[in-house]
């Protein structure tokens, strides 16, 4: 079956925008100044028909599903994307949830994910929004969880290694501040997320005992040699791998969570190397600035359809 958007019942939200405002006022004139240039019809949602993609979710047999529940932030929402259905969440009509939704041929979905949202606000409310939680019923019969990297602050982690490359652009300056007297402070900041992820998915199980729950891992934000990209994105060269790690370790943690909940993990890391916020537009499933295809640092609607292609895979097995 091929992925398409349908139509969204998205849930009433706060005003997230405000940690998306942020991480732009952050990065204004470095990140978010190498704009790229605006995309061509066929690029607009990331994808150029010449290049390669995954196998399509055609070839995985996923059952009907019921009831589909998504709960997430950004990475899920898909900020940026057009067309947007909830300007206060972000979320928009080509989000892997909504394409998840069709290809499984859900009775019914709720779609709660939203910008800025962080793992207490599954059982809290964002500002205006309601808890996640509430998304899920006990006929629920698929749920994914996106979400874990608000809870180390991505965006501020992001701008941060921005400011600090200007002062050693050939070093690994922001890895040096975060790890300085020998403590890992993101790595500290991941084991602190892993306890609270866990409490999500118990959260999720008391609410639908039978539902089959779907962990949904961060993609591969940048490459592994970002010498060539300095460009697009201005980070110190020796940053690129450290926060390639970082990422590598946070869904390492996700995976763990999963399995130990009896979750299943959705991999986007693995899917999306290739395709980081460095490669140009066509290529790329992440933008390095806010574009019209999306928001810095986040995945467009290429990288929404390789994560619902994997989930709708995953739901096959």
């Amino acid at each position: 079956m091929t992925l398409r958007p349908a139509h969204d019942h998205p849930a009433p939200a706060g005003s997230p925008r405000r940690r998306r405002a942020a991480l732009i006022a952050v990065c204004a004139g470095t990140v978010l100044a190498a704009t790229a240039l605006p995309a061509s019809a066929d690029q607009a949602g990331g994808y150029d028909r010449g290049s390669d993609r995954p196998a399509e979710a055609a070839r995985a047999a996923a059952p009907q599903a019921g009831h589909y529940a998504a709960l997430g932030d950004s990475f899920s929402s898909g900020l940026g994307i057009p067309a947007e259905t909830d300007a206060t969440c972000g979320r928009s009509d080509h989000n892997y949830p909504t394409l998840v939704a069709t290809a499984v041929g859900a009775r019914e979905s709720t779609d709660v994910t939203c910008a800025g949202a962080e793992t207490r606000h599954v059982t809290e409310a964002q500002n205006t929004a309601a808890p996640q939680i509430d998304a899920v019923r006990p006929d629920t019969s698929v749920v994914t969880v996106g979400i874990g990297g608000n809870d180390l602050d991505l965006a501020g982690i992001i701008g941060r290694c921005v400011l600090l490359a200007y002062l050693d652009p050939q070093g690994s300056p922001c890895k040096s501040s975060f790890t300085l007297f020998g403590t890992d402070r993101i790595g500290s900041r991941i084991n602190t997320t892993a306890p609270k992820v866990a409490d999500v998915l118990r959260a999720v199980r008391v609410k639908s005992s039978q539902a089959e729950v779907l962990v949904v891992g961060y993609p591969a934000i940048v490459p592994d040699d970002g010498s060539a990209c300095r460009e697009a994105i201005p980070l110190a060269v020796g940053d690129f791998a450290w926060l390639r790690d970082k990422t590598r370790q946070l869904n390492t943690m996700l995976a763990q969570r999963a399995a130990a909940h009896g979750a299943t993990f959705i991999d986007t890391y693995g899917p999306s190397v290739g395709h980081d916020a460095c490669k140009p537009a066509g290529v790329r499933w992440l933008e390095p600035a806010e574009t019209e295809a999306g928001a810095g640092f986040h995945p467009n609607a290429a990288g929404h359809r390789s994560t619902a292609e994997t989930i709708v895979a995953a739901l096959g097995d």
